[in-house]
């Protein structure tokens, strides 16, 4: 999946579940930690195994549920301990989504080997074309199929969404780029 895609999957799921239980939009600092923990898998994975050749795919160590078995009480445990247990959790929701959109739709029809990488290096990751780097798969790796417009329309109806829910974490993001250059008047 692309990265807009983990982020619209990520923030679909945050903001549905923060309204049913709290009936309220999602707060700034959540979301902001949501939408680096829909991004994290890949950020560690795509780099080490396509520029570096230290992992064997795009989808093993960051995207392994026994590193999720891990991350899972030190990202609470360092939450808790800071007092913002709900930036922790929002970390946690993009991460977990994030392994979760990985897994193509080939699985729906019973072809459980595309998900092996959840289970990484117990199980074999599935082989993948040589990339070149991130420039390469880019350009070459990835194609515009129709899983792929489906992540635009979620991407479209998660921006949609943000935008009803106030834009949180825009400002935080927006704020010291604006103290530092100012505004135009």
């Amino acid at each position: 999946m692309w990265p807009w895609g983990h982020l619209a999957v990520a923030y679909l799921l945050y903001t549905i579940s923060i309204r049913q239980r709290f009936d309220r939009p999602p707060s700034a600092l959540p979301v902001i930690a949501l939408a680096v923990g829909s991004q994290t898998p890949d950020l560690i994975d795509k780099p080490l195994a396509w520029n570096f050749g230290i992992l064997p795919g795009g989808r093993t160590l960051a995207h392994s549920l026994f590193v999720v078995a891990l991350l899972v009480p030190a990202v609470l445990l360092v939450s808790d301990r800071l007092r913002h247990r709900a930036v922790g959790v929002g970390f946690l929701v993009g991460y977990g989504s994030h392994l979760l959109s990985d897994i193509p739709p080939a699985v729906l029809s019973g072809e459980f080997a595309h998900a092996a990488y959840l289970l990484w290096p117990v199980l074999k990751q599935p082989p993948e074309e040589p990339v070149a780097g991130i420039l390469d798969a880019i350009l070459h790796y990835y194609t515009l199929g129709p899983y792929e417009w489906v992540q635009f329309g979620l991407f479209a109806v998660a921006a949609l969404a943000w935008y009803r829910d106030g834009m949180p974490g825009l400002e935080l993001v927006t704020a010291p780029i604006v103290r530092r250059f100012g505004t135009q008047s």
